[in-house]
C-alpha cells in the first residue's frame, strides 16, 4: 500500500507576486532610506522618500508610517495610487497623510520624476528660515545657483488644495527649500534625487556652519556660481552613478537586510 505525501503550498512571499522592475525600485527605494538614515538625515518616523513604479498605472512606493528608516526593507514599502488608495501595504501601518499629499503632487504633476524624497533636518530647516536662503558660500550651495526653488510655509501639510501652490512653486525644477519647513529633490532616478539631497543638505550645513563661526563670509561672483552650476550639470560620469554603486557597496557590507 502506497501513500502520498501531501506538500503545503509556500505563501508566495511578495517578491513573487511582483515583476522584476517593481521589485529592482523596492530595492533601491529601501537602500535609499537606509542610506538617508546613515547620514542622519531621519526626522524619526516623519518625512519620507517616495518611487514611481514602473508600469501605466501611476503607482507610487512610500514608507509604511511607524517604521524608522533603518528599519525599512525592500517588502515593507507601502505601495499607493495616485488618488491615495492603497494597492499593497505588507505591514498594515499605512502612510503618512502628509507624506501622500506632498508626493502624489509631485509625482502628478511632473512625470519626469520618479523619485521624490522630502526631509527634515536641523540644517535644512534652518536655512529655510532664513530670510535669504541658500547663499552661493560653498561649492555645494553653488551646485543649485538658478536650479532651487521655495514655497512658503502653509502649516502641516495635510490640505489638498496646498498641492497645486506646491507644484507650481517646484515648476520644473528638481529641488525645492519648503519654508520654515524643510527640503525636498526630486530625479528622474531614486539616484538622481538621492543625490541632489545628499549635496542641498550638505550646503546647508555648510553654510549654517560658516555663519555660527561669526566671520564675515565670503562670497564668490554671481558669475562664478553660474559657472559652477553649470560644469555639475555636464558632469559625464554621473550617468554611470559611481558614488551610488559604492554607497549600494557600503550597505552591503554592513547590512543588506534592506534587500528582503
Amino acid at each position: 500500500m502506497s501513500s502520498k505525501v501531501r506538500k503545503l503550498a509556500r505563501p508566495s512571499s511578495l517578491r513573487d507576486r511582483v515583476d522584476a522592475e517593481e521589485w529592482d525600485t523596492r530595492v533601491n527605494l529601501a537602500a535609499c532610506y537606509r542610506l538617508a538614515a546613515h547620514f542622519r538625515m531621519t526626522d524619526m518616523i516623519y518625512t519620507h522618500i517616495s518611487a514611481r513604479v514602473p508600469g501605466p498605472e501611476h503607482h507610487f512606493l512610500i514608507n509604511a508610517f511607524g517604521l524608522l528608516w533603518d528599519e525599512i526593507t525592500a517588502s515593507t514599502l507601502v505601495k499607493v495610487t495616485i488618488d491615495g488608495e492603497t494597492v499593497e501595504d505588507p505591514t498594515g501601518n499605512g502612510i503618512n497623510r502628509a507624506g501622500y499629499v506632498i508626493h502624489s503632487a509631485v509625482h502628478r504633476a511632473r512625470p519626469d520624476v520618479n523619485c521624490v524624497i522630502h526631509t527634515h533636518t536641523a540644517a535644512g530647516i534652518a536655512v529655510s528660515a532664513q530670510e535669504d536662503g541658500l547663499l552661493p558660500v560653498s561649492q555645494h550651495a553653488m551646485r543649485f545657483t538658478n536650479k532651487l526653488a521655495y514655497h512658503d510655509y502653509e502649516g502641516l501639510a495635510l490640505d489638498l488644495d496646498e498641492q497645486q501652490r506646491l507644484v507650481r512653486d517646484l515648476g520644473d525644477r528638481k529641488a525645492m527649500i519648503l519654508r520654515n519647513h524643510g527640503l525636498l529633490t526630486c530625479g528622474s532616478s531614486i539616484y538622481e534625487a538621492f543625490d541632489l539631497m545628499y549635496y542641498l543638505e550638505r550646503a546647508c550645513q555648510t553654510q549654517i556652519s560658516a555663519m555660527a563661526g561669526g566671520a564675515k563670509l565670503r562670497v564668490p561672483p554671481a558669475a562664478v556660481a553660474e559657472k559652477v552650476a553649470g560644469q555639475f550639470q555636464g558632469l559625464p560620469y554621473k550617468a554611470r552613478q559611481p558614488e551610488w554603486k559604492a554607497l549600494l557597496r557600503m550597505l552591503d557590507k554592513t547590512d543588506p537586510s534592506y534587500k528582503t
